[in-house]
């Protein structure tokens, strides 16, 4: 199998995971960036305050959002752009908590995504004092980008993944997460359904 996945990174609006208020979408197909997708969202109802932490790290302020399209009507869009590939985040737990709570408050159903966590991986593969994302990607070779802006973001991610599958041979990132004793996260209610079994 081809090293296939899709990076992906949200801004969130306040410490809600249900606040999403921008995503970064890279594709990658044979080891290369073949798409990429980034877009400014409205928050869910009730999850759409911007509190000033949020904006003072991302710079997207509520008046950014005010014609964006909702959760709801750019979820199909993001599923789309993503397919059936495993998701690739730096600090993957957050990212796939966005969009799963994101999905959950708004009543959309989530597709079963699984993951792999690109600091996880840096982690393995780099020797680094710090593994926030401009050092790893700066080790991968893709230094000075725009630090949370979500599509650079992704695109840094994926950038940490290609390097470590070729530092390791690894043909895709089920081969490259095996090597690093890593494991694919799964969705929640498969892992439920395994522990029930």
């Amino acid at each position: 199998m081809p090293l296939d996945f899709t990076a992906i990174d949200f801004e969130t609006a306040n410490s809600s995971p249900a606040s999403a208020c921008s995503v970064g979408l890279v594709r990658v197909r044979d080891g290369e960036v073949v798409a990429t997708a980034g877009w400014l969202i409205r928050p869910p109802v009730g999850h759409d305050e911007f509190q000033e932490w949020n904006v003072r790290i991302h710079g997207i302020r509520p008046q950014d959002v005010l014609t964006a399209a909702t959760w709801i009507e750019q979820f199909d869009r993001l599923c789309d752009f993503a397919g059936a590939d495993v998701l690739v985040a730096h600090n993957a737990g957050f990212d796939l908590k966005v969009l799963r709570t994101a999905a959950a408050v708004t009543e959309l159903v989530c597709p079963p995504y699984r993951s792999l966590c690109s600091l996880q991986v840096a982690r393995k593969v780099y020797d680094l004092e710090s593994y926030r994302l401009p050092l790893a990607a700066a080790a991968a070779g893709f230094a000075e980008f725009s630090h949370h802006d979500a599509l650079a973001d992704a695109r840094a991610c994926a950038q940490i993944v290609i390097d470590a599958a070729r530092r390791t041979e690894a043909g895709d990132v089920h081969e490259l997460a095996a090597g690093l004793s890593l494991r694919l996260a799964e969705p929640p209610a498969l892992v439920a359904e395994v522990q029930a079994a």
